[in-house]
C-alpha cells in the first residue's frame, strides 16, 4: 500500500484529524513544500528512469531543504537498497516511496516519546529553554492553553527576568489565557522565581507549572550555570522535576539552529524540541537534521500565528505535508 493511501486509511472516519493533516501541516509547510515538492516534481518529469543522475540530484534538492547531510545519506542509500528490490524502473511512486524511508529514519531507533511526559498524580513541571527571539514566551502561553483546554490548571513563572519586557510579554500571555503568572521585579534572581513558583504550584494544587527561561546565548557559560541552578532549585522541590526540559527553536534559522540545539544539549538534559515558525520557511527538513542528529525527539511544531498552530509533531502527518500535491498526482496517476 502506498503512502498515501496509509495516511487516507489512517484518517478515514476522524474529519477532526483530516483536518488537522491537510488544514495545519499541509498549509503551515507550505513555504518548504513549494520549493521542495515544485523541485522534487520537475526531478520526476525530467528523469523517467531512476538512474544515479536521478539520485544525485534529489540528494541536492534535500540538502537545500536543510534536511541534513548524515540524514540525507541514509535517506539515499536506503533510497537505493528499496529501488533495487522492487526492481523500479522508472520513476512513478518514487515520491511515495521517499515518503516512507523518511518516516522510516526519523523512527528508526525510536527511545524517547513525542508525547510529553505528564505526571499522573501531582505538579508536572515543564521547564523552557532557548535564545531570545525564536518565540519561546508565545510558545509558552500557546502551550498554556492548549492544556487548560485540556482540563489541566496551568501556572507559569516568569524566570526570564534579564530581558527587558520579558515579564510582561509573559503576564500578557497569562492574561489572554487566563492563568496566574508568578514573577518578581525584573533583575531578579531567576531561581528565586523558580522558588516561588513550584512553592505555589504545590500549595494551589495545580496540575503544570510552566517555566520561562533567560536566553542570552552570547553569556554562554552564565547562561549555562543560571539553567542548572534553576534546575537544582525545582528538584529539591520536587524530586525528578523538571519532568520536561523544551528546546525552543526557530526553524526560519536552519542550520542555526541545529548549532543552538547542539550548545543546549552539552549544558542541560534537553527533552524535546520545539519548533517554532516552521510555517514561515523553506527549510522545513530541519526537523529531520535535528532528529536524526541529536536524537532528540521534535515534540510540537509552530505552524502559524493562531492560538492552536501549535500542534504536537507527527512524523507521518509531517511527511505527508511536505510530498502532499505530489501523492496526489501519484496517486492520481495510478488509476488512469
Amino acid at each position: 500500500m502506498s503512502f498515501f493511501k496509509k495516511m487516507k486509511e489512517k484518517l478515514t472516519g476522524t474529519p477532526e484529524e483530516t483536518v488537522t493533516v491537510s488544514g495545519k501541516f499541509k498549509d503551515g509547510l507550505a513555504k518548504t513544500r513549494n520549493q521542495f515538492t515544485s523541485k522534487v516534481n520537475d526531478l520526476v518529469a525530467k528523469y523517467r528512469k531512476v538512474d544515479e543522475d536521478f539520485f544525485e540530484e534529489l540528494e541536492e534538492i534535500l540538502l537545500q531543504a536543510d534536511v541534513g547531510f548524515e540524514t540525507v545519506m541514509e535517506l539515499m542509500d536506503a533510497l537505493r537498497f528499496e529501488v533495487q528490490r522492487k526492481n523500479m524502473k522508472d520513476t512513478a511512486g518514487i515520491q511515495s516511496v521517499i515518503s516512507e524511508k523518511l518516516v522510516e529514519i526519523y523512527e528508526s531507533g525510536e527511545e524517547s516519546s513525542n508525547e510529553l511526559n505528564m505526571q499522573v498524580d501531582g505538579l508536572t513541571v515543564i521547564l523552557f529553554v532557548g535564545v531570545n527571539g525564536v518565540g519561546k514566551t508565545t510558545t509558552i502561553g500557546k502551550l498554556a492553553n492548549r492544556l487548560k483546554s485540556e482540563g489541566k490548571s496551568v501556572l507559569l513563572a516568569a524566570g526570564d527576568t534579564f530581558r527587558a519586557g520579558a515579564i510582561e510579554q509573559l503576564q500578557v500571555w497569562g492574561d489572554r489565557v487566563g492563568v496566574e503568572v508568578i514573577k518578581q521585579s525584573e533583575g531578579s534572581d531567576p531561581a528565586a522565581v523558580m522558588y516561588d513558583a513550584v512553592r505555589a504550584a504545590k500549595s494551589r494544587g495545580v496540575d503544570v507549572l510552566i517555566c520561562d527561561t533567560a536566553g542570552r546565548l552570547q553569556n554562554k557559560v552564565n547562561l549555562m550555570n543560571e539553567l542548572e541552578k534553576v534546575h537544582r532549585v525545582i528538584s529539591r522541590e520536587i524530586p525528578n522535576a523538571p519532568h520536561e526540559v523544551l528546546l525552543a527553536l526557530d526553524a526560519t534559522t536552519g542550520q542555526n539552529a541545529l548549532i543552538q540545539a547542539q550548545t543546549f544539549k552539552e549544558a542541560t538534559n534537553v527533552t524535546g524540541i520545539v519548533l517554532t515558525k516552521l510555517d514561515g520557511t523553506a527549510k522545513g527538513g530541519i526537523v529531520l537534521a535535528i532528529r536524526n542528529k541529536l536524537h532528540i525527539p521534535v515534540k510540537f511544531v509552530g505552524l502559524g500565528e493562531k492560538m492552536d498552530d501549535l500542534q504536537p509533531f507527527d512524523t507521518e502527518k509531517y511527511v505527508y505535508g511536505l510530498f502532499a500535491e505530489g501523492l496526489e498526482k501519484e496517486e492520481s496517476a495510478q488509476k488512469y
